[in-house]
């Protein structure tokens, strides 16, 4: 089983489940989904809201390997995607050398804010963390504790780590970071992030690969009446 976890945000209700159909639709094994919702986890995640954090699940992210007992493998993704290739493929990259598994951007955003007028954070190894392939085991540092007292910095920036190179590296095509990485044909890629703002908010209705976004809805949306043989 393919153990995956989605943030979640009731601003991006849309992007999750578009996301989530995309992954179902071309896995080649069974996938279990878990969205990462805040009414969800009870008195598991008491941060308050920090006035950097552009979604819900900025800090909660680093609860999966508690989630999953500190055993296992697992994945973890921001719902601003969408899956264009199998995710069995990703999750055969596990090697158990690694506490986690990213791609290593070297995004620097010029702008100051993204959708919805969210601040626009930059900080080293931003977006790593926006695509998780995590070791739960290696993770360990990640106590409840840690998790709701440590700075966003310290989390998204693995310092709860011993060392970087505990953080492995999966190819890029895995976290294509839209209108910003240069555009490349669909077979070169196999998972699409629209972080700066998705088709499904007005203002980027017309981003990049928003046709492949809304041919997913499109597909998730239709239901087919099944004929009755005589």
């Amino acid at each position: 089983m393919i153990r995956v976890f989605i943030g979640y945000d009731p601003c991006e209700t849309v992007a999750f489940h578009v996301f989530s159909h995309s992954i179902q639709t071309r896995a080649s094994r069974p996938v279990s989904i878990t969205p990462l919702a805040l009414t969800q986890l009870g008195g598991l995640f008491q941060r308050e809201r920090d006035p950097k954090q552009s979604t819900e699940f900025s800090f909660s992210r680093f609860l999966v390997p508690h989630l999953c007992g500190y055993e296992g493998w697992s994945l973890f993704f921001d719902c601003d995607m969408l899956m264009v290739d199998d995710i069995a493929k990703l999750w055969d990259l596990r090697d158990d050398r690694f506490a986690v598994q990213v791609v290593k951007h070297h995004h620097v955003p010029k702008e100051e804010t993204k959708f919805l007028g969210q601040p626009q954070t930059k900080y080293p190894k931003k977006n790593w963390s926006s695509v998780m392939l995590m070791n739960n085991a290696k993770c360990a540092a990640l106590t409840l504790d840690y998790v709701n007292r440590a700075s966003g910095l310290e989390l998204h920036q693995f310092k709860w780590l011993e060392s970087d190179a505990l953080i492995g590296d999966i190819p890029h095509r895995w976290n294509h970071l839209v209108d910003y990485d240069p555009p490349a044909v669909l077979s070169e890629l196999s998972n699409l992030h629209y972080t700066d703002g998705g088709p499904y908010f007005e203002s980027y209705r017309n981003c990049g690969y928003a046709g492949e976004w809304f041919e997913e809805r499109g597909r998730m949306l239709h239901a087919e009446q099944r004929v009755k043989s005589s």
